[in-house]
C-alpha cells in the first residue's frame, strides 16, 4: 500500500503539470542551430545559471547517498559538500578562458590548448564518466526512491524499483530530447527552488519530531557532528596506512575515509567536476558573457551550501529517531540487532523519513522535490553527454552537416546514453553505499583531467603530447583499478588473496589511489612536454595566462564588479563558519 494520499499525489500532479508545461513552453522556441539545443543560444541569465549547475549537480546521489552517509557517519561527506570555494574558482580563473574560446565543450577546449587527439581522448573519458556514474547512479537512486515511495508492484517481472526508475527515464528524456538545453536550464531553475523547499522542511519536520536541534545533538553521538574526527582516529598512525589492513579497521571510524587522504584528494576532485567538467560548466558556456557567468557560478556557490543542511542532517535525524525509539518504523528499517545502522540500509533514510515523518500535502511538497532532484541531474546528464556525442565526435566526422541533422544526432544519441545507464544498474547495486560508489569512481577519472586543463592554463611551456600522455596514462590506471573492484562488487564473497598485488589495489583507499594517479600524471606531463616542442604561443593566445593580451585582461577586469568580489567573500566565509561549527 502506498504511503502517499490522495492530496499528496494531486500536489505531485501539480508539480509534473508545471515541469511539461514550462518545457512546452521552451520547446515552442526555434531551436534549428547547435548553439539553440546545446547551449540554449548562450542567452542564459545569471540566477538561470546559477540555478541549473546547482540542480544538476544535487541529483539522486545526494538525496539517496548523502542522506545514508549522515546516518551511518555523521557530517563527514561535508567534506565534499563545502566545496563551494571550487565554483568560485570556476567564476573568477576559468570563465575567461572558456567564455574567450567560445567552445562548446570542455574537450573542444583542450583541443584549442592542445591538439585534436586531446579533445578526442577526453570526450571518451567523460562519455565513460557519465555512464559510470551520473547516469546509473541517478537512475538507480530514483529506484531506491520508488521502492519506498510506491506499493509493491510486479508488471512483466519488474517491481516498483524498476517501474521508478524507467518512468523517471522516460518522462526526463522526453522533454530533454525534445527541447535541449534551454529546456533543462529553465526546468532546473524551477526544480531547485522546489528541491531546497522540499528538502529544508525535512529537516524542519525532522527536528520538529525530535523536540529540536538541542534533542538531536543530545541524542547522536557528538562525534557524529565533528567534520574531522570521523577521518582523524585516535590511532594516527592508522590515518597513513594506505591499504585498508584487517587487524588496523579498528583505527578507523570511517573505513572508507582517511583524513590524509580527504586532504589532498577531495579538493581535487572538486575542481575537476566543478571547473571542468561538461556537466556543470555546459551552464556557464551558456551564458552570453563573462560577467554572467560569473555571477552565475557565484550564485551556485551558495546553494552549494546548503546540502549540509537538507540531506545530511536529515540523514543524522533518521538515525535519532530510530536509536531513540521514537519512530518504530526507522527503528525496524534502519537499525540492526545490535542496534547499528545497516549501511545497505541507510540508502533509504531519506525517502523512510519522507514517508514516515512528514504530514500529509507536505510528504507531497517533498516528494516533488525529490523528484525534482532525480529528473534534473538526469536531464543534465543526457544532454551533456548528447553534446559531447554530437559535437565531439558526430560533427568531427561529418563537418558539412546541417544543423539540424546535427540537433538530430544529439536527441538520438541522448536516447542510447539512457540504455547504457540502465544496463550498470546491477554494477552499482553491489556497492557499499551509493555515495561511497561515485565518489570513488570520481577519484580514479579526475585527476588526469585536472592536470590538463589547470596545469595547462597555468603554464604555457606544457604541450598536446605531454597531456596526452598524462590523459592516457592517468584513465588507464583509473580504469585498472575499477576493472579490480568490479569483481569484488559484482560477486558476492569474491575476494582477492590476502596479500597479493590485486589485494593491495582492491584495499588501498581510493583516495591515495587518487593521489597516485595524479602524482603520476603531472610527472608524465610534465616530462613529456620539457622533452618535446614548446607548443606555438600564438596559436595559444588567450588560452592561458602566460599568453593573455593585454586586451584579454582588460576585458576581463571590466566584467566584474565590487558586488561580485563582496558576494564571493561572504561565500568562503560562510565556508570557513561551517568548519569550525562542525569542530569538536
Amino acid at each position: 500500500m502506498s504511503i502517499l494520499t490522495v492530496v499528496d499525489w494531486l500536489v505531485i500532479a501539480a508539480y509534473f503539470s508545471i515541469i511539461l508545461g514550462l518545457a512546452w513552453w521552451v520547446m515552442l522556441k526555434k531551436q534549428e542551430t547547435s548553439t539553440d539545443y546545446f547551449l540554449a543560444g548562450r542567452h542564459l541569465g545569471w540566477f538561470i545559471v546559477g540555478a541549473s549547475i546547482f540542480a544538476s549537480n544535487i541529483g539522486s546521489e545526494h538525496l539517496v547517498g548523502l542522506a545514508g552517509s549522515g546516518a551511518t557517519d555523521g557530517v563527514a561527506m561535508a567534506h565534499y559538500e563545502l566545496h563551494a570555494w571550487c565554483l568560485l574558482v570556476l567564476g573568477w580563473v576559468m570563465v575567461p578562458f572558456y567564455m574567450r574560446s567560445k567552445v562548446f565543450t570542455m574537450p573542444e577546449f583542450l583541443e584549442r590548448r592542445y591538439s585534436p587527439t586531446a579533445r578526442t581522448v577526453l570526450s571518451v573519458i567523460s562519455l565513460v564518466a557519465y555512464v559510470l556514474t551520473k547516469m546509473a547512479v541517478g537512475i538507480y537512486a530514483g529506484g531506491v526512491v520508488f521502492a519506498v515511495l510506491l506499493p509493491e508492484m510486479n508488471f512483466m517481472g519488474m517491481d516498483s524499483f524498476w517501474i521508478g526508475s524507467i518512468l523517471v527515464v522516460v518522462i526526463t528524456g522526453l522533454y530533454t530530447i525534445a527541447g535541449g538545453m534551454r529546456a533543462v536550464a529553465y526546468t532546473e531553475a524551477l526544480q531547485t527552488i522546489i528541491l531546497v523547499i522540499g528538502s529544508a522542511l525535512v529537516t524542519v519536520f525532522g527536528l520538529q519530531a525530535l523536540g529540536g536541534w538541542s534533542a538531536l545533538r543530545s541524542i547522536v553521538d557528538p562525534e557524529m557532528f565533528n567534520l574531522w574526527k570521523p577521518l582523524v582516529p585516535a590511532g594516527l598512525e592508522g590515518t597513513w596506512a594506505p591499504v585498508k589492513e584487517a587487524g588496523k579497521m579498528a583505527w578507523y571510524f570511517n573505513d572508507n575515509y582517511p583524513w590524509l587522504g580527504m586532504l589532498f584528494c577531495a579538493p581535487i576532485i572538486g575542481l575537476w567536476y566543478w571547473c571542468t567538467d561538461q556537466y556543470i560548466v555546459q551552464r556557464a558556456l551558456s551564458a552570453p558573457n563573462e560577467t554572467q557567468a560569473r555571477r552565475g557560478s557565484i550564485a551556485a556557490s551558495f546553494f552549494k551550501l546548503l546540502p549540509v543542511f537538507i540531506f545530511i542532517i536529515p540523514g543524522i535525524i533518521a538515525m535519532a529517531l530510530a536509536k531513540s525509539g521514537m519512530n518504530p518504523v526507522l527503528q525496524q528499517q534502519l537499525l540492526g540487532p545490535d542496534g547499528q545502522v545497516i549501511r545497505d540500509n541507510s540508502q533509504a533514510a531519506f525517502p523512510l523519513m519522507v514517508a514516515h515523518v512528514l504530514p500529509v500535502g507536505i510528504r507531497g511538497i517533498v516528494v516533488a522535490g525529490l523528484l525534482a532532484a532525480l529528473m534534473s541531474s538526469l536531464a543534465g546528464a543526457f544532454n551533456a553527454s548528447s553534446t559531447l556525442f554530437t559535437m565531439d565526435f558526430y560533427s568531427r566526422l561529418r563537418p558539412n552537416v546541417s544543423q539540424k541533422q546535427l540537433v538530430w544526432i544529439g536527441r538520438v544519441a541522448t536516447g542510447v546514453m539512457v540504455l547504457i545507464g540502465l544496463a550498470w544498474i546491477p554494477v552499482i547495486q553491489g556497492g557499499k553505499g551509493l555515495y561511497d560508489y561515485l565518489q570513488g569512481v570520481q577519484s580514479y577519472l579526475a585527476p588526469p583531467i585536472f592536470v590538463v586543463f589547470f596545469f595547462g592554463v597555468f603554464f604555457k611551456r606544457l604541450n598536446a603530447k605531454g597531456a596526452l600522455a598524462a590523459l592516457i596514462t592517468g584513465f588507464g590506471l583509473g580504469l585498472f583499478r575499477l576493472a579490480i573492484d568490479t569483481p569484488v562488487k559484482l560477486q558476492q564473497g569474491f575476494a582477492y588473496e590476502t596479500g597479493s598485488f590485486f589485494w593491495i589495489v582492491n584495499n588501498m583507499f581510493f583516495q591515495y589511489y587518487s593521489i597516485l594517479i595524479l602524482l603520476i600524471s603531472v610527472l608524465v606531463m610534465v616530462i613529456v612536454s620539457l622533452m618535446t616542442t614548446p607548443p606555438s604561443y600564438e596559436k595559444i593566445s588567450g588560452l592561458t595566462y602566460g599568453t593573455t593580451s593585454e586586451e584579454h585582461r582588460k576585458a576581463t577586469r571590466t566584467s566584474w564588479t565590487t558586488g561580485d568580489v563582496i558576494a564571493s567573500v561572504v561565500v568562503v566565509l560562510l565556508i570557513l563558519a561551517a568548519y569550525l561549527y562542525f569542530t569538536g
